[in-house]
Order: C-alpha cells, then structure tokens, then sequence
C-alpha cells in the first residue's frame, strides 16, 4: 500500500495583506513626515547662518577684536551708510571711493553666467526681503527675521568726545578759537567729510550725528599748527570719549 504525504501549505488571507498595507503606508507616512521635518530644520538653520552673515556684511561682525578693539564694521563702518540693497554688499553702489567690498562672498546658482546671486536667497529658493534695519526670510512658510538694529541712528548717529588740553593740563580758555578738532568719516554718499569744530574754554568738544567705524581726528594749534592725531573707534549707540593733550606749556 503506498502511503502519500499530504503537506499543508499556508498563506495570506486578504484582510493579513491589507493590514500589512496598512502598516507599511503609516511607517512610510510617518518616515516622510520626519524627514521632511529634518529637512526644514536644517534649511532654517542655513538660512539662519546665512542671515547673521549679512548682518555682519552690513554692520560688521561684534567679535572681530584686535588689542581690545573691534576691527569689523562692514559696509556701514567704510561707506556711512546702510546699503540700500543686498546687492550694494557686493556690487560698489556707484564709484564710491570708500567702499571696501565685497563684504560677503557672491555664489552663483548657475555654474556659470548666473544671473541671481545665492547670498540673496534663503535655503528654499525664496529672496531675502530687506528692509533696512533687517532681513527677512518667508521661504519656510513661517517669516524669519534677523535684526540688524534697533534704530539706524544706533549705527548712523553717534557721538564723539574730545577734552583739550596743554602739557600741564590746562584747558585753552580763552585761546579755545585757535584749536581746531577735524573728525574725519564716511559720508554716506561714497566719499568722506571733514567735520570742524572748535572746545569750549574749558577744553570740552564734541561730534555728532557719526556713523560707527574707524575715523580720523586731528587736533591743530593754528598759532603754532601743532598737530595732533587720534584714532577714533565708535560703536553703536554709543558716545565715544578721549582726552589729548599738546606737549607743549601753551595756556
């Protein structure tokens, strides 16, 4: 007698399938979703980089010191100004004589004969809006914004100190018209000014309206045209303070 082997075989029922399905499409969904997510964190954090890059291009980057002072005031601390566009931090705005660019670096979408320029967009494609005191993001669907000041006169508007006085420290009374103080700047219209002014008896004088940056003081005898030199370093919203005295017994 020959005795046959019946071997079961098993499967999936269709409600097994669906369910699996099922399954698979939640993991998929949820996968997409997180990567999605990490994808926009890490275009806001690009954008949030790039955004602190052109703040500093436009009033320079605080931490940059040397000796104790800051080095770094971007475009505002060569020209006087805020530019009136992005593209004047890499493009001279018109044959200014004291812009000193480019003050960030210019990447092409495009390899070559690109016609936008990258630092001009977020990392969704989307262009910076610039308003002057900051930049703005929408490309995430949600505004990103980096402040650039709180108020232009904290980068336009400062003021600069100076007491005057003799070898022994005395202030030039009633000689106080024969010392001039010349403060050197930016204009703000790609040049510099000379701005004059003469201290008070008692020594004191005193700039206003400065932009931020390096500047040049000089303090001059016209009776005898001795002439002394400053540096002068503002900051924003800040008053600037310095005593200089001739080496010479004159009041």
């Amino acid at each position: 007698m020959s005795h046959f082997k019946h071997r079961m075989t098993s499967g999936y029922s269709l409600f097994e399938l669906l369910a699996v399905i099922i399954i698979v499409g939640i993991i998929a969904s949820v996968s997409m979703r997180t990567l999605r997510n990490t994808v926009d964190v890490s275009k806001t954090e690009e954008t949030r980089q790039e955004m602190d890059q052109l703040a500093w291009a436009i009033c320079g980057n605080p931490d940059l010191v040397s000796g104790g002072v800051r080095t770094d005031f971007g475009y505002v601390g060569d020209v006087g100004a805020l530019p009136a566009t992005l593209e004047n931090l890499v493009t001279n705005p018109g044959g200014y004589s004291t812009w000193d660019g480019p003050y960030i670096q210019d990447d092409f979408y495009a390899a070559s004969g690109g016609a936008e320029s990258e630092f001009k967009y977020d990392a969704w494609g989307v262009e910076y809006t610039y308003t002057g005191d900051s930049i703005i993001s929408t490309g995430g669907g949600t505004s990103i914004t980096r402040e650039i000041t709180y108020a232009t006169t904290d980068l336009l508007s400062n003021v600069v100190q100076a007491l005057i006085t003799d070898l022994n420290n005395t202030p030039p009374g009633s000689s106080c018209g024969d010392v001039d103080l010349q403060l050197i700047y930016p204009n703000g219209t790609g040049s510099v000014d000379t701005a004059t002014t003469h201290p008070a008896g008692n020594g004191l004088a005193a700039f206003s309206s400065v932009p931020v940056g390096h500047h040049l003081l000089n303090v001059i005898y016209t009776t005898t045209e001795d002439t002394l030199f400053r540096k002068v370093v503002v900051y924003p919203k800040d008053s600037f303070y310095t005593e200089i005295s001739f080496s010479q017994d004159y009041w």
